[in-house]
């Protein structure tokens, strides 16, 4: 039975990227728009308001979850490149996840930040160097994390969250 919380298995990291690896996770954040917009596309508000296990949160949240991560990481990138070793602000996604807007919202906001956030995030990321992926910045949970560790965490991040809604559409036969 596939696990219904890690459908694509938990992250895991084993240091510096190789130069291919990081260009896969570039195209990892590059597609992940488009590959979230096909797999919520044509669900009803009910089909979206379904969870994705018990327990967790539904489809809608997923998405809007994604917009929020993920600009918290393309801020926090922008922090690591620009300031020595800054310490990030940590946020609850669970209350996040449980504000109205994400609870109520149409996906389609969420789609379009993702898509417009994302093209800004990939040419930053296409135009840094190698040294800069070495970049560290200092998270209150997860202590210091390169770059290379972030964009390694969001690449699988948007793969995760994308598999969380697939997933359920397969097994509902949406």
């Amino acid at each position: 039975m596939t696990d219904l919380q890690y459908p694509i298995g938990r992250f895991s990291y084993e240091g510096e990227s190789a130069p291919a690896e990081r260009e896969q996770f570039i195209n990892d954040v590059s597609e992940l728009p488009a590959q979230l917009r096909a797999a919520v596309a044509g669900l009803t508000d009910e089909q979206l308001d379904t969870p994705y296990r018990d327990g967790g949160w539904t489809v809608r949240q997923v998405v809007h979850h994604l917009a929020d991560s993920h600009l918290n990481s393309y801020v926090r990138t922008r922090l690591a490149l620009t300031e020595d070793v800054p310490t990030i602000t940590a946020y609850d996604e669970t209350q996040w996840a449980e504000l109205e807007d994400a609870r109520h919202a149409p996906v389609e906001l969420s789609l379009v930040l993702l898509e417009s956030l994302h093209d800004r995030w990939v040419r930053l990321l296409r135009s840094m160097a190698a040294d800069d992926f070495q970049r560290t910045l200092n998270h209150p949970e997860n202590g210091l994390m390169t770059l290379d560790a972030m964009l390694a965490l969001y690449a699988w991040h948007g793969r995760h969250h994308v598999a969380h809604i697939t997933s359920t559409r397969a097994r509902n036969g949406w």
